[in-house]
């Protein structure tokens, strides 16, 4: 399984960016607004519509408010061949009370990574813009 880790500096309050990132519902508005266009939750399911119609079904697998932990795993709607996505978000908090977000997927194939690997670059540096846009410094 190929695993892709990625940090990314993020200038708001840790307990910003996880209300954000806890907020399962919200895709759309608070993480990824220009690439989500909604977001539905059914019990431990969420659904994922993007701007050309895709929805993408994910289950969420635990929101660990102590450990500012998201993991969930893309169980269908792929854009990519993948047959299995698993994927987490923690919030760490920094010496000048600003935050890390750390972002670690795993994939399947293994060479499906050269291809998931911008996206989470993307995903990350637009999550960062739209956090830091929501919560000011």
């Amino acid at each position: 399984m190929a695993t892709i880790r990625h940090e990314i500096s993020i200038d708001v309050d840790p307990k910003h960016v996880w209300a954000a990132l806890r907020d399962i519902g919200a895709v759309h508005e608070r993480l990824l607004p220009e690439y989500v266009v909604d977001t539905r939750i059914d019990g431990d399911v969420r659904f994922l519509t993007m701007p050309g119609g895709n929805v993408i079904r994910e289950l969420i697998v635990t929101i660990d408010d102590e450990a500012r932990r998201l993991a969930y795993s893309a169980v269908e709607g792929f854009q990519l061949p993948l047959t299995h996505h698993h994927a987490s978000f923690q919030v760490l908090a920094t010496d000048n009370g600003r935050s890390t977000l750390v972002w670690v997927t795993d994939v399947l194939p293994h060479d499906a990574a050269d291809q998931v690997r911008p996206r989470v670059e993307r995903g990350a540096q637009v999550i960062k813009t739209t956090i830091e846009q929501h919560h000011p410094a």
